[in-house]
């Protein structure tokens, strides 16, 4: 089945919905013991072929468990195990989009029963019913597979099969599509994007243990590329030395016993070792504790007398010294073993290396980003999450990883963070016995942490929509502490408070649906760009936490009320023109102190003037680059002028990381301002043809604006 875009109707997608029924409800210890899969061809059900297997889970099934499933030891005493269901799956999957309800806890399963398998596990893109349920109707009594089927009218046959279930999960899926539709959720990119802003539901998720699924088909390839670490360190760095060995006739009970005594997970067999270094790694075997495991498994306490060639893999699969870790990463994946020698220039075994080894050493070195940030429950621990940032921004751009993809990974944790201050702000408000939030609500990013564009230099900008309420009434006060919470817990973590007042705690920037609606209508019709100050950062505007559907509603109906109103655009241009220019006489650069202020000189215009058009033409996205693209894709202005400032706002990101990283690595803060002379000849002449191209934005303004 071939691989679908993001771009592809609902109504017309190729997918496979599964289910699961399992041992527990506990995702870290559920093994599964039916597995079924539908496939939805061209938007319809297709029940013809479906895919269903009884799995045996090696452990005996809770009678909690059959009460609810009615599959008992009996039933899967002949069934096959989990490694031996897992390729069937995987090619009746294929590579299109897998389909579920609660969908994240089937793959956190799927995950465990690969890991205990030692087999990879692949994700895929997702869609789960649940959650697009509450896209389209966030008020519904229940979410569960019963309420949705009744809301829908879908009739379950064989609840808690995991065929039946799969069956109605497909139709539920294919009635919940017009719905969808009438909600402005028409492509598989939209339905992605429209879970992303139930981050409540998926915090929930995370808590209990289920997993998340990539759901952004960009995110996916910037993240594949933030792990720096096995690309600048080679194995000798990581490897365990010496290298242990045991004779070939050594029993298996002996090499258990050294195993544990020695607290490793494996031995080398050869019938030879002498001198510093070990025996070639062609004439050298491995034992492992799964080997024992299977050895034991297979022939009882006989096996302990054996000699550890019966149960050894052999030759040992090595890898030199000097190779980077990468090599090592990709030769385990692609022989499926967790366990390498590590070889010399002769190919004479001289360490071992684990994938615990990787993962221990990986984790000192650079922090998987996200997790720590997800867990923290207080400031302290938020602010140890936070300060490993700069370390892994330095790593990526060490490893020419492009500046916007480094500023789109700094601003997904920027949101992260912002989330969860919200999520400890709301925990403080119970402990003062305010309770909690008094209607729905979404705390957003704004400015360059809503565009995907954050640099390491920046303050809070956040904003706050909740469902009713009127200015000073009592959900307003409620939200007011709740955003003074939140810009407190920022400002202590190391995200200063906004000088220009772009904080929830302040009024301009909270209220209800009808209050940013009259917000809305009031900007718009100011004729002064000195009233639109910080204004135009709102059509940035991302949410990170609580119904995000609240602030997409706001934010669109901003670029609606604009669409059409000349004045309002033209008022934004004002206000993002002119500024100081970044080069003087002679094509010299002006700076102050040795330094020049690229945000101040370049950035702020190409954003700004980017913001404006999409504006003026309604180009409804959130980033400079989708902005500058949307207009370069209706045909408005020259091509060549757009290409030139989305180059122009790439050579600049780039630049300020650097500088920022410098600054960071010296103990200064990090700053807007980059020191001329610390560039290279060729950097100054990139700096010099950028800056020149921002010196001609006014007139590519005008040419696009009207």
């Amino acid at each position: 089945m071939a691989d679908v875009g993001g771009a592809t109707p609902l109504i017309a997608l190729d997918a496979v919905v599964i289910d699961s029924e399992t041992t527990s409800l506990d995702p870290a210890k559920a093994r599964i013991v039916e597995i079924a899969a539908v496939r939805l061809t061209a938007g319809r059900v297709d029940s013809a072929d479906p895919f269903r297997r009884l799995v045996r889970p090696d452990e005996p099934i809770p009678a909690a468990a059959v009460a609810i499933h009615h599959i008992d030891d009996g039933k899967v005493a002949d069934a096959p195990a989990f490694e031996q269901v897992w390729p069937e799956l995987l090619a009746f999957m294929g590579e299109t989009v897998l389909i579920g309800h609660s969908l994240g806890f089937d793959l956190a399963v799927l995950k465990r029963e690969c890991q205990r398998a030692e087999t990879p596990f692949r994700p895929l893109r997702t869609l789960d019913i649940r959650l697009l349920a509450q896209v389209v109707q966030p008020n519904l009594a229940s979410f569960t597979l019963e309420g949705l089927s009744s809301w829908l009218g879908v009739e379950i046959k064989e609840r808690h099969s995991a065929l039946g279930d799969a069956v109605a999960t497909a139709h539920i899926f294919s009635a919940l599509v017009p719905r969808l539709r009438e909600a402005g959720v028409r492509t598989l990119g939209e339905a992605m994007e429209a879970c992303r802003t139930l981050t409540e539901a998926l915090d929930q998720q995370h808590r209990a243990g289920w997993l998340e699924a990539p759901a952004r088909i960009d995110a996916e390839r910037t993240l594949s590329r933030i792990d720096s670490y096995p690309y600048r360190h080679r194995v000798r760095d990581v490897m365990r030395v010496p290298a242990k060995f045991v004779p070939a006739g050594t029993s298996i009970g002996d090499a258990l016993a050294r195993l544990m005594e020695e607290r490793i997970s494996s031995l080398y067999v050869s019938p030879q070792q002498n001198g510093r270094s070990g025996p070639p790694a062609a004439k050298t075997g491995i034992i492992t504790e799964r080997d024992v495991l299977r050895a034991v498994f297979s022939h009882g306490g006989d096996a302990l007398t054996m000699p550890v060639e019966r149960a050894m893999s052999y030759p040992l699969a090595a890898v030199p010294a000097d190779a980077f870790v990468y090599r090592a990463i990709g030769r385990m994946s692609r022989l499926n073993v967790r366990h390498l020698g590590v070889v010399d220039e002769m190919g004479c075994v001289i360490g071992a290396l684990s994938s615990r080894d990787l993962l221990r050493l990986r984790a000192g070195e650079a922090v998987v980003l996200g997790d720590e940030i997800d867990v923290a429950n207080d400031v302290h621990a938020l602010a140890s999450a936070w300060a490993k940032l700069p370390a892994v921004v330095s790593s990526l751009l060490a490893e020419e990883v492009s500046a916007r993809d480094v500023a789109a990974v700094i601003s997904r944790e920027l949101g992260a963070l912002t989330r969860r201050a919200a999520v400890i702000a709301e925990g403080r408000m119970r402990d003062a016995g305010r309770g909690g939030p008094m209607c729905p609500y979404a705390v957003a990013v704004l400015g360059s942490g809503g565009r995907g564009e954050s640099l390491l230099a920046m303050d809070q900008d956040n904003a706050l929509v909740f469902a009713d309420g009127a200015p000073g009434g009592a959900e307003d006060r409620w939200f007011e502490q709740l955003g003074v919470h939140v810009a407190d817990i920022l400002h202590e973590v190391g995200v200063p408070y906004c000088k220009g007042g772009v904080m929830a705690k302040n009024p301009q920037w909270r209220g209800s649906l009808a209050t940013w609606r009259e917000r809305i209508g009031h900007w718009i019709g100011q004729s002064n760009p000195q009233s639109l100050l910080s204004v135009d950062i709102f059509f940035d505007i991302r949410p990170v936490h609580g119904d995000g559907r609240l602030c997409t509603t706001i934010w669109r109906d901003a670029f609606d009320a604009a669409r059409g109103q000349l004045g309002f655009a033209k008022l934004l241009a004002e206000a993002a023109g002119g500024g100081e220019s970044g080069l003087g006489l002679l094509g010299r650069f002006q700076t102050s102190q040795g330094r020049i202020d690229l945000k101040k000189v370049g950035l702020f215009r190409i954003v700004s003037t980017a913001r404006a058009l999409a504006i003026r033409h309604h180009v409804v996205e959130r980033s400079t680059l989708a902005r500058l693209a949307g207009i370069k894709a209706l045909g408005i202005g020259a091509a060549s002028d757009l290409d030139a400032l989305i180059a122009a706002q790439e050579t600049l990101l780039d630049l300020l990381l650097a500088q920022q990283t410098e600054d960071l690595e010296r103990g200064r803060p990090p700053s807007n301002a980059v020191a001329v002379r610390r560039l290279s000849s060729r950097d100054r002449d990139r700096l010099r043809s950028t800056l020149e191209a921002v010196g001609h934005i006014d007139e590519v303004m005008r040419g696009l604006l009207f």
